[in-house]
């Protein structure tokens, strides 16, 4: 019994350690604002927008959401876009991405700013 007890303890405590720490994006990673209204289709930014088939969608622990579970939810988020316009991967950010104010909202934002990956901020010009 004390060992599933700790089990129990060990999960909670990692899962809240996991909800705490900051992911890592990349250059390409755009900052806007995502609505599912029915899956595949979502409001990205306030515009019509598709979700890559094989998309992914992770919460604010870094677990994977069902776009059904979130249908109608407006959420802040970090999110790539494959060639053919399609939003791939996309993360809900948590508090601690919040946090990081200047991200870019748009691919000519993204080519005019700078990045620095080690920190995870961006500079404007």
């Amino acid at each position: 019994m004390y060992r599933c007890v700790l089990a129990l303890t060990l999960a909670v405590s990692s899962l809240a350690a996991q909800a705490q720490t900051h992911r890592f994006f990349t250059p390409q990673t755009l900052r806007g604002e995502l609505v599912v209204t029915q899956h595949p289709d979502v409001l990205l930014n306030g515009k019509p927008a598709r979700l890559a088939p094989g998309s992914r969608i992770k919460g604010e622990n870094n677990l994977l959401v069902q776009p059904a579970g979130i249908t109608g939810q407006k959420f802040v988020v970090h999110y790539t876009v494959e060639n053919s316009g399609l939003v791939m991967d996309v993360w809900v950010l948590n508090p601690v991405e919040l946090a990081n104010k200047t991200w870019p909202r748009t691919l000519a934002e993204a080519a005019t700013w700078q990045f620095n990956p080690g920190n995870q901020t961006w500079a404007k010009p």
